[in-house]
């Protein structure tokens, strides 16, 4: 690996940062965006019950307002339980677009990564070619030098396909996820407003 990074030169340490902080999120995200975790099931059920048995309780709300994002949307929902159906959605959309906003970070990094890699390779490439026509003398060129050139230009260029393709995959794949969380998190929130205010059993 050393050897493939002094072959490459100086234009390779972008994309190797580039690379690490696209681990990092791509780790993160796998880890922050399991369906458990942001729209448990049963959490509906679980509300329903005890808000029909105890009503919206301190204790219910705080509990819900530290469980997931689901339970955050629930409970601003439950807070406005005693007014009408417009207010309670109105209190449940302004905490999902919270929730919304939770679940997509760090992705337009992510995207800016899958972008940004291949122009960085493209830069390494230019910078290779340029050390190539250097190294052209009329006399001749210098095999070493050329050599150089060129692994500069091949180096980076294949090391910023290499991180943009898995780096673009991960993107569209969380943000098909964050969609269909979103999705959920919306449907069970109808759900909780129809079940306050009587229109579902």
């Amino acid at each position: 690996m050393l050897a493939i990074i002094e072959a490459a030169g100086w234009p390779i340490w972008p994309i190797i940062i580039a690379s690490v902080l696209a681990l990092g999120i791509i780790g993160e995200r796998l880890w922050s965006l399991r369906a458990s975790e942001i729209a448990p099931s049963g959490l509906l059920d679980e509300v329903a019950r005890e808000w029909k048995g105890k009503g919206a309780g301190e204790a219910l709300l705080n509990r819900l307002s530290l469980h997931s994002p689901l339970g955050r949307v629930f409970a601003a929902g439950l807070k406005n339980a005693d007014g009408s159906r417009e207010v309670m959605k109105e209190a449940i959309e302004e905490a999902g677009r919270g929730a919304t906003g939770e679940l997509e970070r760090f992705l337009t990094t992510l995207g800016t990564i899958a972008s940004v890699s291949p122009l960085l390779g493209l830069l390494g490439t230019v910078i290779g070619m340029v050390e190539i026509f250097g190294a052209l003398k009329p006399s001749g060129g210098s095999p070493a030098e050329l050599a150089h050139g060129i692994s500069v230009a091949l180096y980076n260029t294949a090391m910023g396909l290499i991180v943009a393709i898995p780096s673009m995959i991960f993107y569209r794949h969380f943000r098909a996820k964050v969609d269909a969380l979103v999705l959920e998190m919306e449907m069970q929130a109808i759900k909780l407003v129809e079940f306050v205010h009587g229109e579902r059993k």
